[in-house]
């Protein structure tokens, strides 16, 4: 996967050099979207000269729409969401794009002990917290302004959960950017707390790499640098184990046919109705180093290739399992059973009841971070980068 990385920075340069200042060619702009309570909520478009534009919404700072080229240069939308914000305000929506936190995943018995004390959460996926309760940071307005870094141009997006704010502890600043390159979007996210407590951020889109409302995504082929996870009972919540993906539904390496597995007789396959599983990256960042290649998806038809790197120890792979054709999406198509997946760069679900997993408590002075790409290509390009 490493020389694969190497493959998308030869293809970059083919283009005309433009990772020396990829800035020069992304256009940022803004406009209002809408109000929640009084507060008003803007849409922010990010637009490559090559084509790939991106949209980002202060509410939840979702991405909304994504598109990239198929290996005709013909470019779609290639994320699920909605046109209008009150379909993301819906209790309906699950979490098309979000940032979700403070503690993206699941928390077992929405509870956790820090310190000696022990924090309540709201229970919203059974007897668990899911994604940092009701609100989290999917239903809040974040405030956001245009920025440009080395790597691009995109919005910077910041938000301060109150103390208690759904149970946590302590007051925590949260910054997440989003830049976009010429072919590749970057997303950094930040926090720092008063009070000792726990982060957790991911990152909640949905991938149809044929286009969003195009069907199913069970002929995509993904390949996962990872060989093992985090089994989970039949509530969804880590064992506490992590096991080998050796002679298992859950090996993809070398990448493999989504729908090629998905329904065997494999019990952790039956408690998730599909992959909603956590892959535990094998060689994870070092503090301060860039991200390292957890991810490989293909969508054949049209050729497209995303790849996903990342400094956070862990990947959930969901596979939509719980899409059942009532929701209707951007171009007016319903999104069926497993019609999008999702590749959520995280720490390990449920690690402060899990002693043995990386730990995710963020103390006064700390900085929480977490850097996660997404670059766009397709097989045609990374043929021609191969012989080059």
């Amino acid at each position: 996967m490493r020389s694969f990385v190497l493959l998308v920075l030869v293809a970059a340069l083919a283009t005309g050099g433009c990772l020396l200042d990829p800035g020069l060619f992304v256009e940022v702009t803004r406009r209002p979207w809408g109000e929640v309570d009084g507060e008003e909520v803007e849409l922010f478009r990010l637009e490559s000269r090559s084509g790939t534009v991106v949209e980002i919404a202060e509410l939840g700072g979702a991405i909304v729409s994504l598109t990239a080229a198929d290996r005709d240069g013909e470019f779609a939308d290639v994320v699920l969401g909605f046109n209008d914000l009150d379909s993301y305000l819906a209790d309906t929506n699950p979490y098309f794009g979000a940032v979700v936190g403070r503690y993206a995943n699941r928390i077992a018995g929405g509870q956790f002990t820090l310190d000696g004390k022990t924090y309540n959460l709201p229970r919203n996926d059974g007897e668990n917290s899911l994604h940092g309760g009701v609100r989290g940071l999917t239903r809040v307005v974040w405030d956001g302004e245009p920025i440009r870094t080395e790597h691009g141009r995109g919005v910077a997006l910041r938000y301060r959960s109150p103390d208690g704010e759904e149970g946590y502890p302590g007051n925590v600043d949260f910054e997440v950017r989003y830049i976009l390159g010429v072919d590749d979007l970057r997303i950094e996210a930040e926090a720092t707390t008063d009070q000792p407590t726990v982060v957790n951020l991911s990152f909640h889109s949905y991938f149809n790499l044929k286009g969003e409302g195009e069907g199913d995504i069970l002929d995509h082929e993904l390949g996962l640098e990872s060989l093992s996870y985090t089994p989970v009972d039949a509530d969804l919540i880590p064992t506490g184990e992590i096991a080998s993906v050796l002679g298992t539904p859950m090996r993809f390496v070398p990448p493999t046919r989504i729908g090629d597995r998905i329904d065997d007789d494999f019990e952790q396959l039956r408690f998730g109705g599909g992959y909603d599983h956590n892959w535990v990256v094998d060689e994870p960042a070092d503090e301060g180093d860039e991200p390292v290649t957890v991810a490989r998806l293909h969508e054949p038809e049209s050729g497209r290739l995303l790849l996903v790197t990342t400094t956070a120890p862990g990947l959930q792979l969901y596979t939509g399992n719980f899409l059942d054709g009532t929701l209707v999406g951007k171009g007016g198509r319903p999104y069926p059973h497993r019609g999008g997946l999702c590749l959520e760069t995280q720490h390990f679900p449920d690690s402060p009841n899990q002693p043995g997993f990386p730990s995710t408590v963020l103390r006064p002075g700390e900085t929480y971070r977490q850097v996660t790409e997404y670059l766009f290509m397709t097989d045609d390009s990374l043929r021609q980068a191969r012989e080059e």
